[in-house]
C-alpha cells in the first residue's frame, strides 16, 4: 500500500505558499509503505524550533514507523538542534528545497544515506511556482519575491531566505490567469519583503511592486487581490492610487515593530515613528475604514519603560484595527542577541504584552461593533465551524453566514448581523450575517 505524504506547515504566509509548492512536486510521489511527515519549519523565534522538535517527537512517538522529513527554514539554521535529532530522519535545508523529490525518491530507493542536505542559501536562486492554493481552491497565495536584504538586529531571515531575488511579471502574470482559470477567486500577493520586490529583466520592465500590481490589475480578470505585508515607507502615494480600484482589497498588514525612534534605530530599521504616524494616517485619510493589521514587537533588548509607553501612547492616538503582539524573544545568530548587553526581564515582556494586546482587542472589538448593519462583498469560503459557508469581506472580516446554499467560491453580498463578543470570537474576528 502507498501512502502519500502528510504536510505540516509552521510559520508565515510564504510557507504556506511553499508548502503548496511541495505538495505540487510531489503530487506522482509515494512513499512505498511508510507514512512520511514532511515539516516546514519556521525560524524567526528560537521558539518557533522547538515547537517544530516537539512535531517531530510527538510524530515519532506516536507512529515509531513513520519517517520525518525537516525542511523550511529552521532546517537551514538550525542544524545545530536538528541534525542529531534522532527522531528526523531526513533535514532538507532552504537551500535544496527545490530537490526535495528526487532527495526523497534517493532516500527511499536506498540510493543515499546522507541525512542532511543543506548549502550556502546565499548562492540560492530558486523560486519556484505553483503553490499556495487554499481554502477550499477559492483563494491562493502568489509568492513574487524571496530573501531579505534588510538585516533586522532582531531578524534571521536573511540567513534561512537568501539575498532578495523577484519572480518575473509577465509569469505571475500567467500565473493568476492560470489560477483564475482554476477556480481561484482571490490572490494574495505575499513574498518575504514585498517593498523589495524588482524585476529588471523581463520586457516590458523594470517592475517594481506598483508595476507589477497595476499589471496585474490590467492584465488579468482575477476579481480579488490582497497584499499581505507591508512597511511604513512601501506604502507610497502612487500604491494608494491603486487602491482606488477595488479589486485591491482595503486591507493592510503594516510591519512596524514599534513606535519610538531609538529602538527603531536599535532594530535597524529604515524608518522612524513619525512615518509610522505617516501611513496610518496616510490610510485613514485616502481609505477609510481599511482594515488594519500591524507586528509589533515589545520588549526588545533597548525598549525602556518609557520608550514603551511612547509607542503606546503614539498607537493609542492612532487608527487602526488590530495589533499582532510578539515578545521579543532572543534568536540565536541574530545581531541583537549577539551584541546587546542588555535585556528587558521576561516578566516585564510579558507585562508590557498584555497591555498592548488588551489595547488591540479593545479597539478591535469597537471596529468590529461599527462594522454591524453594513453590507459587504464577501468571497464564500467553507466554514470550519459549522456546515455553512463563511464569508471574507474585502476588507478582512470573517463572517459566519446562516445559510448553507452551495455558494462556495463566489463574491456574494452580505448583511453583518452582529459580532460575537465571546473571547475566543473576539481575537478571530467573527461576524455573523445573512446573504441579502
Amino acid at each position: 500500500m502507498s501512502l502519500k505524504p502528510e504536510f505540516h506547515t509552521f510559520g508565515c504566509k510564504v510557507n504556506t505558499y511553499d508548502t503548496g509548492l511541495l505538495q505540487t512536486r510531489l503530487e506522482d510521489f509515494d512513499s512505498l509503505s511508510q507514512p512520511v511527515h514532511i515539516l516546514n519549519t519556521c525560524a524567526v523565534t528560537a521558539e518557533a524550533t522547538k515547537e517544530a522538535i516537539r512535531k517531530i517527537r510527538k510524530i515519532k512517538r506516536n507512529s515509531p514507523e513513520s519517517k520525518v522529513v525537516v525542511t523550511g527554514c529552521a532546517a537551514q539554521v538550525d542544524g545545530a538542534q536538528l541534525d542529531q535529532l534522532a527522531e528526523a530522519d531526513l533535514i532538507v535545508a532552504n537551500s535544496h528545497k527545490g530537490q526535495i523529490k528526487k532527495i526523497l525518491n534517493d532516500f527511499f530507493n536506498g540510493e543515499n544515506e546522507q541525512k542532511v542536505f543543506r548549502a550556502n542559501i546565499f548562492k540560492e536562486a530558486e523560486l519556484g511556482l505553483g503553490g499556495g492554493i487554499e481554502e477550499a481552491h477559492t483563494r491562493a497565495f502568489l509568492k513574487i519575491q524571496d530573501g531579505c536584504n534588510s538585516f533586522c538586529s532582531y531578524c534571521i531571515i536573511p540567513y534561512t531566505r537568501g539575498k532578495s531575488r523577484s519572480l518575473a511579471a509577465p509569469e505571475m502574470i500567467k500565473r493568476v490567469n492560470e489560477l483564475y482559470s482554476k477556480g481561484i477567486r482571490e490572490v494574495v500577493i505575499t513574498g518575504i519583503h514585498l517593498g523589495d520586490y524588482l524585476d529588471e529583466e523581463s520586457s516590458g520592465g523594470p517592475y517594481d511592486l506598483e508595476d507589477l500590481l497595476e499589471s496585474l490589475l490590467h492584465e488579468t480578470s482575477m476579481p480579488r487581490f490582497r497584499v499581505s505585508s507591508l512597511e511604513p515607507l512601501e506604502l507610497s502615494d502612487r500604491l494608494i492610487e491603486l487602491y482606488k480600484d477595488e479589486r485591491l482589497c482595503p486591507h493592510f498588514h503594516m510591519s512596524i515593530q514599534s513606535a519610538e525612534d531609538q529602538v527603531l534605530k536599535d532594530m535597524k530599521r529604515n524608518y522612524l515613528a513619525k512615518d509610522v504616524e505617516g501611513v496610518l494616517n496616510k490610510i485613514q485619510k485616502n481609505l477609510p475604514g481599511a482594515f488594519v493589521g500591524m507586528d509589533v514587537i515589545v520588549g526588545f533588548p533597548t525598549e525602556t519603560q518609557a520608550s514603551f509607553e511612547e509607542t503606546l501612547k503614539r498607537l493609542q492616538s492612532l487608527d487602526w484595527t488590530r495589533i499582532h503582539v510578539f515578545p521579543y524573544s532572543e534568536r540565536p545568530g541574530t545581531r541583537a542577541a549577539e551584541l546587546m548587553s542588555e535585556s528587558v526581564p521576561v516578566a516585564e515582556r510579558k507585562e508590557r504584552s498584555k497591555i498592548l494586546r488588551t489595547l488591540s482587542t479593545e479597539r478591535f472589538s469597537m471596529k468590529a461593533l461599527d462594522e454591524v448593519g453594513k453590507t459587504k462583498k464577501c468571497l464564500a469560503l467553507q466554514s470550519k465551524k459549522s456546515e455553512n459557508s463563511r464569508g471574507f469581506s474585502r476588507d478582512g472580516w470573517n463572517i459566519q453566514l446562516n445559510s448553507n446554499l452551495n455558494i462556495l467560491g463566489r463574491e456574494v453580498q452580505v448583511k453583518i448581523l452582529g459580532f460575537d463578543q465571546s473571547e475566543s470570537s473576539r481575537m478571530e474576528g467573527v461576524h455573523y450575517g445573512e446573504l441579502v
